[in-house]
């Protein structure tokens, strides 16, 4: 029974990132263009999500600013779920959907770069602070599950990942993650 269990989640693991391997490297292509280009030109790359979003964002983040397998140049990278006292302060204040709206609002530049994961692609506090950080100019990202939801309309790139498991999407979004930080290392810095 538990080996069955064992089994099956790592061969739907596989079955994803395999059909993620045929369709999506383009845009793991271009959003990784995109992030180069920002870090080279001075820009910063803000992070959200919810729940376990949140824990991705942070770790992408932690992997920027700190590093990911090079010893290298800090990149500036912040994750937006990290402050409990603005975010406890705006979601008692202005309501939970505005938390990343207005830290956006506060903080966003035209050129940086804004990555919102969702796994259902709905969540209203990350549509609301797409749409801020476009209106301030920044290039909007969005990572999220199978159809991207209501964010897919509202964002200048969305990695759809082909699945509807929390669990499996999640893991696909910290994969990705993990190849972008490789790639802005390499490109960045040789």
């Amino acid at each position: 029974m538990i080996k069955n269990e064992i089994e099956s989640s790592l061969k739907e693991s596989i079955s994803i990132k395999t059909e993620l391997l045929s369709n999506s490297v383009d845009s793991i292509i271009k959003i990784a263009n995109i992030l180069v280009e920002a870090f080279r030109t001075g820009h910063s790359l803000y992070l959200m999500g919810n729940g376990g979003s949140a824990a991705d964002a942070q770790h992408i983040s932690g992997e920027l600013v700190g590093r990911f397998k090079k010893n290298r140049k800090s990149l500036p990278a912040l994750a937006l779920t990290t402050d409990t006292s603005v975010l406890t302060a705006i979601a008692n204040d202005f309501g939970y959907d505005k938390c990343f709206e207005r830290q956006l609002d506060a903080f966003v530049k035209d050129g940086d770069v804004v990555i919102g994961l969702s796994t259902s692609g709905n969540s209203l506090s990350i549509i609301n602070a797409a749409l801020v950080a476009k209106s301030k100019g920044a290039m909007t990202i969005a990572f999220t599950g199978k159809g991207g939801g209501k964010l897919k309309e509202n964002v200048d790139v969305c990695l759809e990942i082909p699945s509807n498991d929390t669990a499996r999407i999640q893991e696909c979004h910290i994969t990705i993650g993990h190849i972008l930080c490789s790639i802005i290392e390499k490109e960045l810095f040789g």
